[in-house]
């Protein structure tokens, strides 16, 4: 098990397990020494930070889709849901983050105690709260579409390229990452979003058709 691996299992819950694919995914980000070390953990990502930074101009940059993975856990819920609740609480366990502004992934427990990979907007940037993936590996898919971060909901409909001509900058795509995900795992690519998230609904949508933001609304007490 790789190091970043290592240091998220042990802040899973009960009930909770990190997948294959994801197991994977983190042995590709250390072997391609797309690591962070800091003095709280591992910080892995899908391209390096360096090559990154450089690149970026006013127009573009390299890299694919923005993403970080670490062990975080469920230490900061309290303050997302501004309460705390043990019950409530044992179901969710931050993974990494999907936007700058402070988005994060994590995984869910369902009512039927089925594991799912959430996105929890920030709240002062995005307030997407919505399933990401059914199916680990389409975590993995989703974050090869390219965009430059999966944090707005806007973003589901379009390509990335639809995207970028609208805010006039371009994220070239991270060509090794997704020959990795195909290769890998024997799966496609989709062009934009939405035909891996259906529902990439927003906080304070009591009657989202998405289990997620249903739950998240009833422990703030709006649903």
């Amino acid at each position: 098990m790789s190091k970043l691996a290592n240091e998220i299992s042990k802040t899973l819950l009960p009930g909770m397990y990190l997948p294959g694919e994801l197991l994977q995914l983190f042995e590709w980000i250390e072997k391609k020494k797309f690591v962070i070390r800091t003095k709280d953990g591992t910080i892995g990502l899908l391209f390096n930070e360096a090559q990154m930074k450089k690149s970026r101009t006013e127009s573009q940059r390299e890299g694919g889709t923005s993403v970080s993975f670490h062990a975080e856990g469920n230490v900061n819920m309290k303050y997302w849901f501004r309460h705390e609740r043990p019950d409530m609480l044992g179901r969710l366990c931050v993974i990494g983050n999907s936007g700058a502004e402070g988005s994060m992934i994590a995984l869910w427990l369902d009512d039927a105690g089925t594991q799912k990979i959430v996105h929890m907007g920030s709240g002062s940037g995005s307030c997407m709260v919505c399933i990401l993936a059914h199916k680990p590996v389409d975590l993995l898919r989703l974050l090869a579409i390219g965009y430059d971060e999966i944090c707005w909901t806007d973003v589901y409909s379009k390509t990335p390229k639809e995207m970028f001509e609208r805010e006039h900058f371009t994220v070239l795509p991270n060509i090794e990452f997704q020959e990795w995900v195909r290769a890998r795992f024997h799966v496609t690519i989709p062009r934009r979003a939405s035909l891996i998230v259906k529902h990439p609904a927003e906080m304070g949508d009591v009657n989202s058709p998405d289990a997620f933001c249903r739950w998240v609304e009833q422990q703030s007490g709006r649903a």
